[in-house]
This record gives C-alpha cells, structure tokens and sequence, in this order.
C-alpha cells in the first residue's frame, strides 16, 4: 500500500457517514458497478455545497441519485436540484430514492441527453456539479458557462481519469485516447478561462473547482 492510499484510508476512516438511506445507496452501487462518487469526494461536494449555500443546483449525470441527496444534505432549504441523466436503466432507481429520501420536491430529474436538455435550460444556477460523460465533459462547457451564476461555482468530477491524464495520449490505450484528449483540453479551457478561477484538486479520481467571476 502507498502512503498516498494510506493517506486516503485514514481520511475515509475519520468520516461519519451520511445518513443509513445514503449509506445504502452507496454500497448498493459499488456492488452493482454503478459509477458515483468516492467516499472522499462526497465530504468535498457536500462541504462546497454548505459553503456556497447556493439557491439553484444543476446537476449533470443522476446515476441513482446518491450525489443529488448529498448534496440536498447540505444546501438551504429553499434551494432546489435540477440533475439530468440519459441511462434509462438508473431512472426509475433514482426516482424511488428521491420519494425514499422525502427530497421529491426539491429535486426536479430531467431525463435525456444532456447536451440538448442543457441548450434548453435558461434558468442560472449558482453550482454545477458535473459528473457524467467525461468525453463530453469538453462539449457542455459552453451551455454550462451560460447557465453558471457570475460568483457560482462549478465543480467537475473524474478529471484526473485514474491517473492516466499525466500520461502521453500514446500511453494511453487507444480506446482511451479520445477521451484521454478532451479531458486534457477541459482542464486547459477551465484554467486558461479569464472568466474562471480554478483549482484542481487531486481526491478521489480528481476534481476541479471553478469559480465565474463576477465581472472581467
């Protein structure tokens, strides 16, 4: 074991859980091989979701809702989740654990493509979470910016692709390549963006925060 996985263990070990409804959640997707956010992830996004204690979520990929009920965890009453999700076979799952969790009202779940739901949405949200199609990732950026809040913050997950971004495209498997490209050149675009303020942030598979400037 590294010190980098021991590092992470000791920081898993130290957290409380998130409620037995979550806790579930959770440990039924890892045995299902459904793809939600690691464990040290989560205490990030619900961390920057109290900070920012936004009014509107947008959420880009549901899965089965785990990171949507985090997140509902720790933002104000008032606010309300928007999350999209394409995979037919996780809505009906994420659905029930919205009635489950009581947050039916506060979380409204679009289903479809995102790139189309996102060219239709008009209303500004002061956090995005991003957690879908990592090869689109680059694809929504421009609808994403439109929908974000000057002063919001937008928060990408899996950036760092396992490790592998810091490799050559050709180190890469070839499937990977494609992916491998677009990932490289979002975080370029996130950092290079005069708009933008970013971070990234090496946890869980990666993650970058993004504040829009309220004025250039």
């Amino acid at each position: 074991m590294t010190q980098q996985e021991r590092i992470r263990d000791y920081i898993v070990s130290l957290e409380r859980g998130h409620g037995s409804l979550c806790d579930e959640i959770f440990r039924k997707a890892v045995a299902e091989g459904v793809p939600v956010i690691r464990q040290e992830t989560a205490a990030l996004l619900k961390t920057l979701v109290a900070a920012v204690r936004p009014s509107a979520i947008l959420e880009v990929g549901t899965a089965v809702g785990y990171s949507a009920l985090l997140m509902a965890q720790a933002m104000p009453k008032d606010c309300r989740i928007t999350t999209i999700e394409k995979y037919e076979k996780r809505i009906p799952q994420a659905r029930e654990n919205f009635r489950r969790a009581g947050e039916e009202g506060r979380i409204r779940l679009l289903t479809g493509d995102a790139g189309q739901i996102l060219e239709e949405l008009d209303e500004r949200y002061d956090f995005i979470f991003m957690d879908a199609a990592k090869g689109q990732y680059l694809n929504w950026l421009p609808q994403v910016m439109r929908l974000l809040a000057p002063g919001g913050m937008l928060v990408s997950d899996n950036v760092l692709q396992d490790g592998t971004i810091v490799e050559s495209r050709f180190a890469v498997e070839r499937r990977d390549r494609t992916i491998h490209t677009r990932m490289r050149e979002y975080l370029y675009r996130l950092k290079q963006d005069p708009e933008l303020t970013t971070s990234i942030v090496p946890i869980g598979d990666g993650v970058t925060i993004s504040v829009k400037k309220d004025c250039i």
